[in-house]
């Protein structure tokens, strides 16, 4: 019987192997991953804003791993694809016919001086960290003045909008309390635009101007003086590098990311530290009976719980087909979805591919997904954690069937 060995129980390996069982039910499928919860993280913005309790967003591992597969608590030290096994860090073997590699992304703390001792207190916050997105609200709810400022990092990273969703929600906020214009906002971005697909931008600059937030591109944290409250950022683009310092009362920071040391470290990393994988297939470049999906590929797609949801049946249909000896026929088009929460009540909702190409689910007569709606926001709200708990982690491929590799590459 051939044996399917899936590394990670987030959201890309467990749509991947509920995908696997809805094909093929009886197939050999097994789960490496340390963690006994899995996290929900496209919630922990609304509880960032106040929306949604903490626990709504975390549900034991057991409970949303598909019957039938074996759970291998451990983690993974190394790859062996030449033997077609791995090593976990207690030294016992895993081996596999097929592998599927979804480890996420490594949010990587270090990578701003001072920023992993200062987080959680004194007015420094990450709704990336499920502990402290309570923070997050507590910090929005009790500020009555002074100024706040939200980063982003280089990217890639994984929710791109994230930084400015938990600034708008942070603002509406302020605006419902009347105290908006005693908040100075500032948005230290260390890229060069607001959002990377130009259709969006004209709905989120109708924020900025409406919330008078400050825009700073090409402004990178790279330390915080947690004593003085002063943020120290290297500001790129022209002649000179030069380092700007901002004082703060709170300080939203998105940390920089990368893939997790044990992927990097490994054959099966591209030279930037990604899983090599064709952007189409999601097979492996150099390994055929590897597959990789999620936050640690190296398909230049946007790095949402969207994409997936896109990205599992994909990969379930051409692991398989690759083990029956045929053509890889499923093809992944670079989806991905952003809801951008410009306020409380509405959401710009940012769909797209490969290209900045829009691939909106829904006509634009139901939801105009480059304007901010209320539909949009009931969707979020309401509908998309139960898509994904119900749909998306047992293998209900409601909207995400997978599309024709010929269709894809053609389109």
């Amino acid at each position: 019987m051939t044996t399917f060995v899936i590394v990670g129980g987030g959201a890309g390996g467990v749509t991947a192997a509920a995908s696997l069982l809805k094909r093929r039910p009886k197939v050999k499928v097994k789960i490496i991953e340390p963690q006994d919860i899995h996290y929900y993280q496209p919630g922990w913005t609304l509880v960032g804003g106040g929306v949604f309790d903490q626990q709504q967003t975390i549900k034991p591992l057991a409970q949303v791993l598909p019957d039938n597969v074996e759970r291998i608590k451990a983690a993974v030290a190394e790859f062996e694809p030449d033997k077609n096994r791995v090593i976990l860090t207690d030294g016992k073997m895993v081996e596999y016919d097929v592998l599927i590699a979804s480890p996420g992304i490594k949010l990587n703390w270090d990578g701003v001086e001072g920023l992993k001792d200062a987080l959680g207190k004194d007015g420094v916050t990450s709704n990336y960290r499920f502990d402290l997105a309570p923070y997050t609200w507590k910090l929005v709810h009790n500020l009555a003045g002074g100024r706040a400022l939200f980063t982003q990092p280089p990217m890639p990273i994984k929710c791109a909008g994230a930084p400015q969703k938990a600034m708008y929600l942070s603002c509406d906020e302020w605006r419902r309390r009347g105290v908006l214009d005693k908040v100075n906002v500032e948005f230290c971005n260390a890229g060069a635009v607001l959002f990377g697909v130009v259709d969006y931008v004209p709905a989120l600059m109708a924020y900025v101007e409406r919330y008078g937030i400050g825009l700073n591109f090409n402004n990178n944290l790279i330390s915080i003086d947690a004593g003085k409250k002063i943020a120290r950022f290297k500001q790129t683009g022209g002649e000179t590098e030069d380092i700007i310092e901002r004082e703060y009362d709170i300080i939203h920071v998105c940390p920089p990311q990368t893939a997790p040391d044990f992927i990097r470290s490994s054959p099966l990393a591209d030279e930037a530290g990604w899983i090599d994988v064709d952007q189409y297939t999601l097979q492996h470049k150099k390994f055929p009976n590897i597959f990789g999906l999620g936050d640690a590929c190296s398909a230049p797609n946007a790095k949402t719980a969207a994409a997936v949801r896109k990205q599992g049946p994909v990969v379930a249909e051409n692991a398989l087909s690759f083990v029956d000896g045929g053509a890889l026929t499923a093809g992944y088009d670079g989806y991905g979805s952003c809801p951008l929460t410009v306020e409380r009540g509405k959401i710009v909702l940012a769909e797209f591919g490969y290209g900045g190409k829009l691939l909106p689910t829904f006509p634009n007569w139901f939801v105009k997904g480059t304007k901010p709606t209320q539909l949009a926001w009931f969707l979020k709200e309401k509908m998309l954690p139960a898509i994904y708990w119900r749909l998306m982690l047992r293998g209900h491929e409601w909207l995400a069937e997978p599309k024709p590799l010929s269709d894809v590459k053609a389109a």
